[in-house]
C-alpha cells in the first residue's frame, strides 16, 4: 500500500519504472478500475515510452478479467484519449508520464465524456482496491472481456478542425518541436490540408528523449525551437510536451510567449463566438487575463491551480474556455478537457487571419511584467508562508487571500506563494506594472522566505 500511495498523486498515477510502477501493478489497477467504475467497456491509449505498451496491455488484462471490454486506441496523445472517451462515451485511461524524464511512466484516468478521475472522485478507491488485489492475488477470469483495436487518430484530427475556423488562414511557416513525443504522431495528421509550411523538429517517437526532455516549461528545452524559428524566418514556433496535451508558443523573433497571453488570445476568440460567456483562469495567470475578458464582455472566474479544479469549475459554470499558466488550455466543446493541439490551431487561425507578425498580434495581451515560477525549498511550508504573510501585513491597500496558498495583492503588483503537493517546495509567481517593480516585489518575497 505504501508503494501505491507514493505513485498515486492527486490527479494521476506516476512513478519510476520498474522500481515503483510495473506491469503487475498496472494489471491490479486495471482490475480495480473495472470494479470501481463498473465499466462494461473502456478505451485506452499510450505514448511512445518503451514501457507504455506493455503497461497498457497489463492494464487491459486486469480490466478484461472483470468482464470489461477494452478498446485499444494504441499510440496517441492525451487529448486524443480524451477525444476517444468523449466520442465513444467510454471511460478512458492514458498511459504516459507527460513531461517527466524517460524513467517515469503513469496513467491519467477519466470517466465517460473525459470527466477526470482524481483523488476525491474515485482515484483513491481505485488505489485502495488495487492494493488489496496485490496483497490477496489478482484472480478474475482471464479473457472474460475482449480487447479490440481501434484507430482514432483521423477522427481526432477531423474533430479538432471542426472547432476552429481555419478557412481564412494565409500561408504560414511553422516550426514544431515535438521533443520526440506524441506531437510527432499527431501534428502531421492535424496539420494535413492546412496552408502551413511545416518544419518538424524531433518528430521521431523516442521515449528516451535523445535531444531534450519533452517539457517546454523549462527554457533550456526551447532553445532549439527558438533558433530554428529565427533561422527559418518562420511565423511561429510551437513546442509540445511528451503527451502533447500542452503547447508552448514562440513568436517570429524567437521570443517565448507567456501562456497568459495565449489564454487571453483564445478567450477573446471564444467570446466572439459566445458573447457574454464565462472564461476560467487559474490564480497565477496574469491579471491582464480577467481584465481582457471583461473588456470583451465575458465573465472571468478565478480558480486554484490544477486541471481537476479547472474542469470542475468549467462544468459548474458552463465556461467556454479555461487557461492555465502551465500552458494547459481547456475547451467546453472538447468535453471540458484540455488540448494543446486545439490551442495551437487557435493561434494559427488568429495569426493566419491577419497580416501582422505574432509579436505585434500578441502585444495587446501582454500588459504586465511577470517573474515566472520560482521554487524555494523549505523545511516547513506553513511556517514559511506565515513569515511572508507577516512581512506584508499592515501595508496600505494590500489584501490577502488563501484560495491556493497565499496571494498578496498590492494593486499595481501581486504575488502568489503556494506549496507543492509532492515536494518540500514553495512556488512563487509575482507580477507588477513594470520590470523594476516586479523585481522589487520578487526579491522582497524571496528574502523573507529564505531568511
Amino acid at each position: 500500500m505504501g508503494d501505491l500511495t507514493k505513485i498515486f498523486k492527486a490527479y494521476d498515477v506516476r512513478g519510476v519504472v520498474p522500481g515503483e510502477f510495473d506491469e503487475r501493478i498496472a494489471e491490479a489497477v486495471g482490475t480495480a478500475f473495472a470494479e470501481v467504475t463498473q465499466a462494461r467497456s473502456l478505451v485506452i491509449a499510450h505514448d511512445m515510452r518503451a514501457s507504455s505498451g506493455p503497461l497498457a496491455a497489463a492494464f487491459a488484462r486486469g480490466a478484461t478479467s472483470r468482464g470489461a471490454d477494452v478498446v485499444n486506441a494504441g499510440l496517441g496523445s492525451t487529448d486524443m484519449l480524451y477525444y476517444a472517451s468523449g466520442s465513444l462515451g467510454l471511460p478512458g485511461v492514458m498511459f504516459t508520464a507527460s513531461h517527466n524524464p524517460a524513467r517515469y511512466n503513469g496513467m491519467k484516468m477519466c470517466r465517460a465524456g473525459a470527466v477526470p478521475i482524481g483523488s476525491t472522485t474515485g482515484l483513491g478507491e481505485i488505489r485502495d482496491r488495487a492494493a488489496e488485489l496485490l496483497e490477496s492475488g489478482l484472480g478474475g477470469t482471464p479473457g472474460a472481456g475482449t480487447v479490440t483495436e481501434q484507430d482514432v487518430l483521423a477522427g481526432y484530427a477531423a474533430h479538432l478542425k471542426t472547432l476552429v475556423d481555419l478557412s481564412g488562414v494565409r500561408p504560414l511557416k511553422v516550426v514544431v518541436d515535438a521533443g520526440n513525443g506524441m506531437g510527432g504522431y499527431t501534428v502531421p495528421e492535424v496539420f494535413a490540408g492546412l496552408p502551413v509550411e511545416l518544419t518538424p523538429l524531433y518528430f521521431e517517437l523516442d521515449g528516451s528523449f535523445p535531444n531534450h526532455e519533452a517539457n517546454p516549461l523549462e527554457p533550456a528545452n526551447l532553445v532549439d525551437l527558438q533558433k530554428a524559428v529565427v533561422e527559418q524566418g518562420a511565423d511561429v514556433g510551437i513546442a509540445f510536451d511528451g503527451d502533447a496535451d500542452r503547447c508552448w508558443v514562440i513568436d517570429e523573433r524567437g521570443e517565448s510567449v507567456s501562456p497568459s497571453a495565449i489564454t487571453a488570445l483564445v478567450a477573446t476568440r471564444e467570446l466572439a463566438r459566445h458573447p457574454g460567456a464565462t472564461i476560467i483562469h487559474n490564480l497565477i495567470t496574469s491579471k491582464g487575463v480577467p481584465e481582457i475578458v471583461r473588456e470583451h464582455g465575458g465573465v472571468p472566474v478565478r480558480t486554484r491551480v490544477g486541471h481537476s479544479f479547472i474542469k470542475a469549475e468549467m462544468a459548474h459554470t458552463g465556461a467556454v474556455f479555461g487557461g492555465e499558466h502551465s500552458a494547459h488550455y481547456y475547451f467546453r466543446d472538447f468535453w471540458f478537457a484540455d488540448s494543446g493541439m486545439l490551442a495551437a490551431l487557435h493561434v494559427l487561425a488568429a495569426l493566419g487571419g491577419q497580416e501582422r507578425p505574432l509579436s505585434e498580434l500578441l502585444g495587446r495581451y501582454s500588459r504586465y511584467a511577470a517573474s515566472g515560477e520560482i521554487n524555494s525549498e523549505v523545511a516547513d511550508q506553513a511556517a514559511a508562508l506565515e513569515t511572508v504573510r507577516w512581512a506584508f501585513t499592515g501595508r496600505e491597500g494590500v489584501t490577502f487571500d488563501e484560495l491556493d496558498g497565499l496571494t498578496v495583492d498590492g494593486r499595481d503588483w501581486w504575488f502568489n506563494l503556494r506549496p507543492s503537493n509532492t515536494e518540500p517546495l514553495l512556488r512563487l509567481n509575482a507580477e507588477a506594472a513594470d520590470e523594476e517593480k516586479m523585481a522589487a516585489v520578487r526579491d522582497e518575497v524571496l528574502a523573507a522566505l529564505r531568511s
